[in-house]
């Protein structure tokens, strides 16, 4: 069954797109709460569980087990690198995942297997801000001048 597009779900979806990174449901509703909506915390997690099934909207499951949604950027399949300090979140294409995805998955006698990989780390922001060294950022800038 099709949401209706409400104001309310509209002005979740606004909300969503301004939010930095990913964000839970409770977040967003302080958020339009703190703006005076009057939007209840059912109807926002309904907008972006809507939102989410029409690939308007990602999701994911924090590492504390709590759902996240993101204003989704890319229409196809892709997967996430987020900063688990300021949320920033970059979309990335991984061939070598999905080769491997199936392959693991046919070696099983799987068919039509799905799967979601999102890595967790520090961006090299905040990992200066840490003192904890960016793995990697030395050849990645060393790649990236040739």
């Amino acid at each position: 069954m099709a949401q209706r597009n409400t104001w309310q779900r509209e002005r979740v979806r606004e909300a969503l797109a301004d939010a930095r990174g990913f964000v839970s449901a409770q977040s967003l509703h302080a958020t339009l709460r703190d703006e005076n909506t009057g939007i209840g915390l059912a109807t926002v997690y309904r907008a972006l569980a809507g939102l989410a099934a029409q690939g308007g909207a990602d999701s994911l499951q924090s590492p504390d087990g709590e759902a996240l949604y993101r204003a989704c950027a890319s229409t196809g399949h892709h997967h996430h690198l987020i900063c688990r300090s300021c949320g920033l979140t970059v979309e990335i294409e991984a061939s070598d995942v999905e080769q491997w995805a199936k392959r693991t998955a046919e070696s099983h006698g799987f068919s039509a297997a799905e799967h979601i990989v999102d890595i967790f780390g520090l961006c090299a922001t905040c990992s200066a801000e840490h003192g904890a060294p960016a793995a990697g950022m030395k050849d990645v800038e060393e790649r990236d001048a040739d």
